[in-house]
């Protein structure tokens, strides 16, 4: 590997150019070598604010450059097809969420990664933060003993995003471009809409947090003046047997924080993590309590952290990926289930590979 960690993008729109670039382009060990996005004038602006050597519309041109990883930020329904062509030669990826729309994708990309010995990320921030690592640490050494239910809520303030109406409320002012409404409210852009553009969020905290794996999953879903679902309500059977309640919703007026609430009941107790509230709690049934101080504004979203992390891990310097190609295609599997349920009207089992 060169001194630098040589770094490629596919997809270059609104989320990559308003976190990703500007947090790599600001360190010193990484080389932008190369950008592929449609659009010759908007790719010229990019190239021309970070600095890529090379500017191409095909990604197969950028693939052939001796790069170390690729980034992809495309569209949801592009990931497989661009992670598959960069594992095949050789390069450590940080994909997106979701990391595919298909179970069997998911998983076929987490092998290729194995097998090659390459990195795969997907940038859940949650993930990364240090009380959701102490909820993780906890959670391993059995604090609430044997999972037996688990309910899980996340809603966002994205309702412009998803009926494409309001994009620049979104926006928030940063990024290089306005989000491109086809890829968030056109279906067939998308393939969903709160559940891949929000509610993986949520099940990659959830499945960094635990080994539960979804078996079972039944889904309704509505879209209120949408083209794609602003709300999910999900029951799933975990492969433990243990039942859960996911659900979502992407109507929460601006300026209001995210909510994600986990709440995970064992056989020795509970565990209560709110990001919106900033809460970590556990009881157990002995009468031990543990309840974390956490800094106002920790649970806020910010993706700061993975993108570092996958340059670190590239170097060798990290060994941590808290949100690993597996415990994405776990979220992929089950998001899958659900949106195959809410088409058929009845449970869908889970697409093990």
């Amino acid at each position: 590997m060169s001194t630098k960690v040589r770094l490629g993008f596919i997809g270059a729109g609104w989320w990559a150019t308003s976190n990703h670039l500007p947090i790599l382009a600001a360190r010193n060990d990484v080389e932008l070598v190369a950008v592929c996005r449609p659009g010759r004038p908007e790719l010229a602006l990019v190239q021309e604010r970070f600095g890529f050597q090379v500017a191409t519309e095909d990604y197969h041109e950028l693939l052939e450059l001796p790069l170390d990883g690729v980034v992809i930020a495309s569209p949801h329904g592009l990931h497989y097809e661009h992670a598959k062509a960069a594992l095949a030669r050789g390069m450590h990826l940080m994909v997106e969420k979701p990391l595919a729309l298909r179970a069997s994708e998911a998983w076929e990309l987490v092998e290729l990664a194995r097998r090659n010995d390459r990195h795969l990320l997907v940038p859940y921030g949650w993930n990364y933060k240090p009380f959701i690592e102490e909820a993780q640490r906890l959670l391993s050494e059995g604090i609430v003993g044997e999972i037996e239910y688990v309910l899980l809520h996340m809603a966002s303030p994205i309702r412009g995003l998803l009926d494409g109406t309001d994009v620049e409320d979104v926006r928030g002012g940063k990024g290089l471009f306005a989000p491109d409404s086809r890829t968030w409210a056109d279906p067939a852009v998308a393939g969903g809409g709160y559940g891949h553009a929000q509610l993986t969020h949520a099940t990659g905290l959830l499945f960094f947090l635990t080994p539960l794996r979804a078996q079972r999953v039944f889904a309704e879903m509505s879209a209120p003046g949408s083209r794609v679902e602003l709300y999910d309500a999900l029951s799933v059977r975990f492969h433990n047997g243990a039942p859960g309640t996911i659900s979502g919703a992407g109507s929460v007026p601006s300026n209001n924080r995210f909510q994600v609430d986990l709440r995970i009941f064992g056989r020795e107790g509970m565990l209560l993590l709110d990001c919106e509230r900033e809460r970590l709690e556990v009881r157990r049934r002995d009468g031990r309590e543990i309840n974390l101080t956490i800094p106002p504004g920790q649970g806020d979203y910010d993706c700061d952290v993975p993108p570092n992390r996958f340059v670190e891990l590239i170097q060798g310097e990290q060994q941590r990926n808290n949100s690993s190609g597996e415990i994405a295609a776990r979220s992929v599997e089950l998001l899958d289930a659900a949106y195959r349920s809410a088409k058929s009207g009845r449970a869908e089992v889970v697409a093990y590979v």
